[in-house]
């Protein structure tokens, strides 16, 4: 998931196109744990949170990302599991992006 949010191609070139990378442009990564983004919201009228990992998986998994993106890039900034955090940000749009890569071991499904 790391080298696909250091290599996708999000950011404008010289032609207007989106052919630039948070690499190419020297960006940063805000990194904010959000396991509500997991939740199945197909039936009633109030969220399953049952497709998201357990807790302690999904500590572990973000622990190793954060870990890996400050051992191999800078600037990285980062929210703590568990934590309730307010993050404020600018939506530079409409244009908003879910990147998703399937499990090891998984064929992907190619939506993400």
């Amino acid at each position: 998931l790391l080298e696909r949010l250091l290599g996708y191609r999000m950011f404008a070139d010289a032609d207007g196109k989106m052919n630039r990378s948070v690499r190419d442009i020297g960006g940063g990564l805000l990194l904010v744990p959000q396991f509500t983004l997991a939740a199945d919201t197909d039936k009633g009228a109030r969220a399953s949170f049952a497709p998201a990992a357990a807790p302690e998986d999904g500590r572990r998994l973000f622990e190793y990302l954060v870990l890996r993106a400050y051992a191999g890039y800078a600037p990285v900034s980062s929210g703590v599991f568990g934590a309730d955090m307010q993050v404020k940000l600018t939506n530079d749009g409409p244009v908003t992006f879910w990147l998703r890569v399937p499990p090891a071991g998984t064929r992907g499904t190619g939506d993400g």
